[in-house]
């Protein structure tokens, strides 16, 4: 016997009940799309149109500025009071001021001896200069390979600390906040910061710190990112086109006419005081770099970009 399906018949006053609320809920669809949705999206091309308008001027104007920078505007050694420091047969080395430099790290397996080796190698006064490598690493291995590298440059005479933490709390910039609370950084006026994929040349420091010296209101020099490694990987030229527009034109342009721009957050050197009046290192955002920069700026603090300088 072939198996019966069930069937349901709806009367045709409910039928006729669905149907007026489903009209009901169309019109109201229709009224709320009328009298909120599309004002809203109309409000929103507007501000989009606004938007891109100032990005078009802005990018006009940042190429204005930088043809103009490069025919007409001297080099920052020619706009600052610069001239070198030299080492005077009677005082020594005491003419050169104490720099700290920190390396921010975490489990950095590949590249951790790379960039110790490039620190301790800086061409500046040994016993003017403080190296501080802050381990915030989470494999004991690589915890134990990079103190075993502080190890053997601090038997060559560099003055090098390896230093860890209990937690990551605040990540880089928890490091470095804590990095400047050690007893002999108040000693130092000046501090380099180089993340641990970083390679300075030896005469980084012989070229920036001179700003400071003479200029008592600057309180970053901010150096050009360079990939030694840009042919071997799509991703890393891509990464390099998208950084060379904004250091060759964003932080040039900004430096040039004095206007604000943003810490890199590595290859730079901060005036310690700076740091300090602006509030020190704040982990409340992920772009503590930038945070400090515009707290320093807002105090009055100036910035100078050196695009000859490379690391």
């Amino acid at each position: 016997m072939a198996e019966i399906s069930p069937k349901f018949f709806l009367p045709e006053s409910f039928q006729g009940a669905r149907d007026d609320i489903a009209c009901q809920l169309g019109l109201i669809w229709e009224l709320i799309k009328a009298l909120l949705i599309v004002p809203l999206l109309k409000v929103g091309v507007y501000i989009c149109l606004v938007m891109s308008l100032m990005l078009s001027i802005e990018g006009l104007y940042m190429g204005v500025v930088i043809i103009l920078v490069k025919i007409f505007w001297p080099k920052p050694e020619k706009r600052y009071n610069w001239q070198p420091i030299q080492e005077d047969t009677e005082l020594g080395t005491s003419n050169f001021p104490v720099v700290l430099v920190q390396i921010p790290m975490f489990n950095e397996r590949e590249v951790y001896k790379i960039s110790i080796g490039a620190a301790c190698g800086l061409s500046w006064p040994s016993d003017r200069l403080v190296i501080q490598v802050l381990d915030d690493s989470t494999d004991p291995v690589v915890k134990q390979m990079v103190e075993l590298e502080c190890q053997k440059w601090a038997s060559k005479g560099v003055n090098i600390t390896y230093q860890i933490r209990e937690n990551r709390t605040g990540y880089k910039a928890g490091a470095l906040k804590e990095g400047l609370k050690r007893s002999y950084v108040k000693h130092c006026e000046y501090v380099a910061i180089f993340d641990a994929d970083f390679r300075p040349e030896p005469d980084y420091l012989k070229c920036a710190i001179p700003y400071f010296i003479q200029n008592p209101d600057l309180a970053l020099v901010q150096a050009r990112w360079r990939f030694v490694n840009s042919n071997e990987c799509l991703l890393t030229r891509m990464q390099e086109m998208s950084l060379d527009y904004h250091f060759k034109v964003e932080q040039e342009v900004g430096s040039a006419t004095h206007a604000f721009f943003g810490f890199n957050g590595t290859a730079g050197v901060w005036r310690i005081a700076a740091i300090n009046e602006a509030g020190g290192w704040k982990d409340r955002t992920t772009v503590e770099d930038m945070d400090l920069a515009v707290r320093a700026s807002l105090r009055g603090w100036k910035f100078v970009y050196l695009g000859d300088l490379q690391v």
